[in-house]
């Protein structure tokens, strides 16, 4: 009997700081994490580059446009959640236009920006990781669910 190959999903991440504020949404009638704050983000698409995934996101959630040579990866984190594992990628743009804004009130009860250093304390785990990793200048991280 072959065993199932194994298959890891891969996740953006937009990293917007501004005068030492981030910005952060929280999480709002989904099945994960409900209630919590994480940053805008999503899964790439089968047939798309990962910073395509990451321009398309900011637009769906944020309402922000970014063009293909303004987004920079600044981390890459390994996950191994519960039931699956992913490869998160973490940018940050050059500049961007439009102000953000939640385009997805239906999953999204709160955006806003919160001091980098003093994160909300319902910051998802990995997010809260990466993004002081970020602030010391670490490229690549590893976090395990437990």
């Amino acid at each position: 009997m072959a065993k199932a190959k194994f298959t890891m999903r891969v996740a953006v991440h937009l990293i917007l700081i501004e005068n030492d504020q981030i910005l952060l949404l929280r999480r709002f009638n989904t099945p994960w994490r409900n209630g919590w704050y994480s940053v805008i983000a999503g899964h790439a698409d089968g047939n798309e580059t990962i910073g395509h995934a990451m321009i398309r996101e900011a637009l769906e959630e944020g309402g922000l446009s970014i063009q293909e040579n303004d987004v920079l990866i600044v981390h890459v984190l390994h996950r191994i959640a519960k039931d699956s594992e992913y490869i998160d990628y973490f940018f940050v743009p050059r500049k961007y236009s439009g102000e953000p804004k939640n385009m997805e009130p239906e999953k999204c009860d709160d955006l806003s920006w919160f001091p980098v250093n003093s994160l909300p304390e319902n910051t998802i785990p990995y997010i809260r990781q990466a993004i002081e990793k970020i602030q010391a200048g670490v490229t690549f991280s590893e976090f395990k669910e437990v």
